[in-house]
């Protein structure tokens, strides 16, 4: 078990990126989308707050986006590269720790003397590598090919709130990081993984209850650590700002750890429905993109008939 280092200090840029530029979910209704685009980004927000990401992706897209995406999700798993035998022995190797008997007890003694001496070396050292390691993501996040500017502009927020929390959080107090070991292990036995073969082989339905056992357990962490992503969902509040031609825009009003941030989220209306602009656009740019290679290859055995039959 590792102390939580610098780069956990931005564990939660992806999902208030995913939460306040693509909110929407179910609203008053079990249809996709919202009546509004103010329920839309509510349902999301009540989705998060329960973990059911199922549920979130199944309300972010109209029906047939959603169905491409369950029948893509095969053809990302197998495309991923094989598992080394040193791969293999690293996750067996962590999963017998966290899973096996008395191992809370266990990875604390482990981590105790080691928590000790990293306070002795890094304590006087902290401010700077966080300084250094936010510089260093929010270098990352302007060079970013895929944030939208409004998506940057908002990481950066994000990131201004995060780092001095990071710097004041007493990641070498002993007892925390008790309670810490104590969700981790809780965590990976609910997560009931038996080898890395297991990841890849997964269904989209199973995958996404282990995301929410995952999820779950790292909401726990964080709030050992004081943050609360609940807290901070349960403080969102939605202001429309226009409404136009099947366009929308809502200002998301939100609080992270006591501090007041803002961004606004685009939502498009389809077939009666809104959903977030930018996570239909990238959810078809997605699907277009592995359906692609197949089309290509089609297209290439059809020359190369030709051609011999020529």
């Amino acid at each position: 078990m590792r102390l939580p280092s610098v780069r956990y200090a931005f564990v939660l840029l992806p999902l208030f990126i995913a939460l306040l530029s693509a909110c929407h979910g179910k609203d008053e209704s079990s249809q996709p989308g919202g009546s509004t685009p103010e329920a839309a980004l509510q349902g999301s927000v009540d989705l998060l707050k329960a973990g059911d990401f199922n549920g979130l992706w199944k309300h972010s897209l109209p029906p047939a986006d959603y169905a491409n995406m369950r029948a893509d999700w095969g053809h990302h798993q197998h495309d991923q590269q094989p598992i080394t035998a040193e791969d293999r022995a690293k996750f067996n190797e962590t999963l017998q720790k966290l899973t096996e008997p008395d191992a809370e007890n266990k990875l604390y003694a482990e981590l105790q003397p080691k928590l000790t001496a990293m306070q002795q070396q890094y304590k006087d050292q902290m401010p700077v590598l966080i300084s250094v390691g936010e510089a260093l993501v929010k270098s990352g996040v302007a060079q970013s090919k895929t944030l939208s500017e409004t998506q940057k502009t908002q990481a950066n927020g994000v990131l201004d709130v995060l780092a001095p929390w990071v710097q004041q959080t007493p990641w070498f107090d002993q007892a925390k990081a008790k309670q810490a070991v104590g969700v981790a292990v809780a965590t990976a036995r609910k997560l009931d993984l038996k080898d890395p073969e297991q990841l890849r082989s997964m269904s989209f339905d199973d995958t996404m209850g282990k995301y929410a056992t995952g999820y779950a357990g790292l909401k726990q962490l964080l709030t050992i650590y004081g943050l609360s992503v609940d807290d901070t969902l349960n403080s969102i509040k939605l202001t429309p700002l226009s409404n136009s031609g099947g366009h929308a825009v809502v200002k998301i009003d939100y609080t992270l750890l006591g501090k007041p941030l803002s961004t606004e989220s685009k939502l498009v209306q389809q077939d009666g429905r809104w959903y977030s602009e930018d996570m239909l656009d990238n959810a078809r740019k997605a699907h277009q993109q592995l359906s692609q290679p197949a089309e290509s290859a089609s297209v290439s055995a059809n020359a190369d008939t030709v051609a011999k039959q020529d």
